[in-house]
Formats: structure tokens, C-alpha cells, sequence
């Protein structure tokens, strides 16, 4: 695994932090967080990985020859057409054109309270299916959609990571094992216009992002593979991500319950910083924490030019309104 540990700093409680480093095109989190619970376990004694792992990357993801594109998601066809992932004019987007030191970044809290408030805002059967991950990435969506005033026939774009391990297409077979050390995570993408965005009703988000989630057939992984690979062909200019807004959920990063111990150490939490590149420009991260109270809650990340920051936070406080 192409990773490595800068430094391990020693806190005076008796903790230590990690901070590390890692190459996305080899392997992703969970493979990161695989490789650190082994790591681990051999620290306190474990004589084999808690994972075993399995190798054979080009079993998994190697790009065929000639490639086919036939089952892509929907909204990579723009970059198949030749032109970029938005209408062609990152110029003119806001989040391209400002430089990331002049934005702000704020962390978003929503606990019990505020995702029951906005479960409400969807009908029943939505209700008992949507994760929190799903609900609370449509909202934000919408409400980084308008902060961001973009003109309502604009397409924008939601991309957000999906993990391949243990999926299954057919009854016969696992397209990745579990013990897959290396990078089993695609990016499903949605599009709508602006004007669509703020008409539809919220349930009309969620269900795209369900709508993407269940077309990841094996096809769609096959040809999703086969686009990445002509990727390396292409200059970075090709892939302008104007009005794209990407998201991670890394909530499973801390294991929870014991799951990532060294010696006797639970882990406590952690995430991912701002980079300061195009990708960390438009991405927000969910992740596990505790509010006030207590309580089991999610914080997101969020950053934007000081104006739609003013503008998102009050589009949030309109759909938590209910709270």
C-alpha cells in the first residue's frame, strides 16, 4: 500500500495522533483504514491480519481493450462529447474562480433533533430507505446550489463516493472481497438544471441519488473503468468540474465500538484537511461526532466565498426551520 506516515505525535494524556499521507489512484479510505487496523493488531500481538488480504488488482478493475463506454452514468456523457463536466464555461463559476485562501470553511452540526426535522420534509416510504448521508447531501446541494447563484438554466452536477467492496450483481459472485486493500470506490454522478434543483420537491433529489446508486450494475462499473483509463490521455483541462459539487461520507472512518484500537487506545476521531486543489475546492466530507448533548451526530464541511457562505447558512436554517 502506497502510504505513508508523516508523523505520530505524542499527547501528554497518553494519546497519540497520526498524520498521514496517501496516493487516492492506488487505494482509498477503506482500504487506508483495513491497512491502520492491521498495522494495530500487530502492535498488540495479533499474529495474522484481521483482514486478510486479497490482491489481484487487474482482476478487479482492469480496463478492457477496446474500451466501451455504453454504460457510463448519464452525467459523464459531456466528457465522452468533448466537452467538459459543466457547460463549458468554468470561467464564469464562482467556486473556480476564487481562490481557495479567500473562501471560508464552516462545519455543519446535525444531530438527532435536525435529521428527524428534515426526514419530515419527505414522504413515508422515503423515510424508512434514505441514510442520513442521502438526506442530508440532497439539502445541502440544493441550499449550496442557490447560495452559489448560478443562473437557473445552468446544469450543476452532485458526485458522491460509492464503496464497491462486498456489492453484489449477481447471486454467484462479489465484484470486490472485503479484504480489498486498494482503491474500490467510484464517484456516481447526478445532473439537473438549477431551475430543477429549487422546483422539484426535496424527495425529487434523493431519489437521483438512490436512481444512481442502484444503476451501479457490473456493466456500469466496467465502463466507468474504462472511462478512467482514457482519463490519463487527456489534459487536466478536459475535466473542468464547473458547478460540480462533490461529496464523501468518512462517518465510518472512526469504527465506533472498539473498532480501531492500538494497545488499548480507541480511536476518537479524525478526518480529512483542506488541501487547497481543485478536488478539496468543491468537496465536502461528513463525518462522526458528538454534539453538546452527547449525542451521536454528523458534522459536514463546507467551503465557499464569504457571500454564499452568509447565503448557504441561511438556506440551511430555512429547511431546519421545523427544528
Amino acid at each position: 500500500v502506497d502510504c505513508v506516515f508523516h508523523l505520530v505525535t505524542q499527547l501528554k494524556c497518553g494519546g497519540f495522533v497520526i498524520g498521514l499521507h496517501m496516493c487516492h489512484c492506488i487505494f482509498d479510505a477503506f482500504g487506508l483504514l483495513q491497512f491502520i487496523k492491521t498495522i494495530a493488531g500487530f502492535a498488540g500481538g495479533e499474529p495474522i491480519p484481521s483482514t486478510m488480504p486479497v490482491w489481484g488488482r487487474e482482476s478487479f478493475f482492469a480496463a478492457r481493450t477496446p474500451p466501451s463506454f455504453t454504460h457510463v452514468y448519464p452525467a459523464y456523457k459531456p466528457i465522452l462529447d468533448g466537452s467538459s463536466a459543466g457547460d463549458g464555461d468554468g470561467d464564469n463559476d464562482v467556486m473556480l474562480a476564487t481562490p481557495p485562501e479567500t473562501m471560508v470553511m464552516k462545519y455543519f452540526s446535525f444531530g438527532p433533533k435536525e435529521i428527524s426535522a428534515l426526514r419530515s420534509l419527505i414522504p413515508a416510504h422515503l423515510t424508512r430507505s434514505t441514510t442520513a448521508f442521502e438526506l442530508l447531501t440532497a439539502v445541502m446541494w440544493r441550499c449550496r446550489t442557490s447560495a452559489l447563484g448560478y443562473e437557473p438554466d445552468r446544469r450543476v452536477r452532485l458526485m458522491f463516493t460509492l464503496n464497491l467492496r462486498g456489492r453484489w450483481w449477481k447471486r454467484e459472485e462479489a465484484a470486490v472481497p472485503p479484504g480489498y486493500y486498494g482503491n474500490a470506490h467510484l464517484s456516481p454522478m447526478v445532473m439537473a438544471t438549477v431551475g430543477e434543483l429549487a422546483r422539484q420537491p426535496l424527495a425529487d433529489t434523493v431519489e437521483l441519488m438512490c436512481r444512481a446508486k442502484a444503476d451501479t450494475t457490473r456493466e456500469r462499473v466496467e465502463s466507468m473503468v474504462d472511462l478512467l483509463a482514457t482519463w490519463r490521455e487527456r489534459p487536466a483541462s478536459a475535466f473542468a468540474m464547473d458547478r460540480t459539487y462533490e461529496v464523501s461520507d468518512t462517518k465510518w472512518v472512526g469504527g465506533g465500538g472498539g473498532a480501531l484500537r492500538c494497545g488499548v487506545a480507541e480511536m476518537v476521531g479524525g478526518g480529512t484537511p483542506f488541501a487547497g486543489d481543485l478536488a478539496s475546492k468543491l468537496i465536502s466530507y461528513h463525518m462522526k461526532c458528538k454534539n453538546e448533548n452527547g449525542e451521536d451526530s454528523i458534522v459536514v464541511s463546507m467551503l465557499l466565498p464569504e457571500p454564499a457562505m452568509e447565503r448557504f447558512t441561511k438556506e440551511m436554517s430555512f429547511w431546519l426551520k421545523s427544528y
